[in-house]
């Protein structure tokens, strides 16, 4: 990494918390991290997914898997805060 791409992305990150625009970033790579590290297996079976207060919201098809993943919210949290590199999420309510 050079100066140039240590200023840009620093003028970035102050653009994105002065203009109060961190929130919808979450939500848009919230969701994207969840197709990306549940994979066709789960995400078939995703209807929707948003993020709202650091809560994600998770609709699936499927009422065994809802019950399969409850077991492991705090692993699956775990995974997509490190995807996320933040703590973007804390909670999770599977529907």
């Amino acid at each position: 990494m050079n100066a140039d791409e240590i200023k840009i992305g620093s003028l970035l990150n102050n653009f994105l918390k002065k203009n109060n625009l961190e929130k919808g970033l979450d939500k848009v790579d919230a969701k994207d991290a969840w197709f990306k590290i549940m994979e066709n297996g789960v995400s078939n079976y995703t209807t929707d997914v948003h993020l709202k207060n650091k809560t994600l919201y998770v609709s699936l098809s499927s009422s065994t898997l809802r019950e399969e993943l409850s077991y492991g919210k705090e692993k699956i949290i775990n995974l997509l805060n490190t995807a996320l590199e933040k703590e973007a999420i804390t909670k999770i309510i599977l529907r």
